[in-house]
């Protein structure tokens, strides 16, 4: 991992969780965790950000839900059916929740790294409910990403420092915050789940949106 002073706009893989943009964490040991790889040691690049006049969408806002988060994943992630239900529910998903996020300067929502990609596979394939899905994205503690999107939010970024990350001290942290988000999800998968709603019960309409068991998970 290197130091970046300046952030080029239009770099980055499309296949990222919200597209191609420069994502960022509010928690430096975040950073130093995810810039280390097995063996490799690297830096956690710190800068100041000017939020003023940023057009912002924050997943995280009223109106905003764990299924607009997935829908965008699905979008932009590269996933596989394996069934034709969830082919179905991955259509279904972007139908009714997909946010075209061009027209946004920043992004705020979850980061799915491994555990959390695992987890939103697992709704898809109706293994677990809304309601779990929504529990389970705490689980990792990873907090929030930002993600800048435009020409104008990179222009905000003011190089502060580059604060070294050995792989000795935080690539066991980041596996071991990964292994700790798996094994609490295992634990909540297994739960009986009788009441829960699912995405098969979303798309053949068994369950309306404002049901008042979705709620506090899709608009709260």
């Amino acid at each position: 991992m290197e130091v970046v002073r300046k952030p080029e706009f239009g770099k980055g893989k499309v296949t990222n969780d919200y597209g191609r943009g420069f994502y960022c964490t509010c928690h430096v040991e975040l950073a130093q965790e995810w810039a280390c790889g097995d063996g490799v040691d690297g830096y956690a690049n710190a800068y100041d950000f000017s939020l003023d006049e940023l057009n912002i969408l924050n997943l995280h806002a009223d109106g905003y839900s764990i299924l607009h988060w997935l829908a965008l994943l699905l979008a932009n992630r590269q996933i596989a059916p394996s069934t034709p239900l969830m082919k179905r529910g991955m259509e279904w998903l972007k139908e009714h929740f997909f946010v075209d996020v061009e027209r946004y300067d920043m992004i705020v929502g979850y980061r799915a790294d491994d555990s959390y990609y695992s987890f939103a596979k697992a709704f898809m394939r109706n293994e677990i409910s809304v309601e779990c899905l929504a529990r389970a994205m705490h689980l990792g503690d990873l907090g929030l990403q930002y993600v800048l999107k435009s020409p104008r939010a990179f222009q905000r970024l003011r190089f502060l420092e580059a604060i070294p990350a050995k792989h000795e001290q935080f690539f066991p942290r980041r596996r071991q915050r990964d292994e700790d988000a798996q094994r609490k999800f295992r634990e909540e998968a297994e739960t009986e789940d009788l009441q829960g709603v699912f995405l098969r019960d979303l798309i053949r309409e068994e369950v309306k949106l404002d049901d008042p068991r979705l709620q506090s998970v899709l608009f709260g």
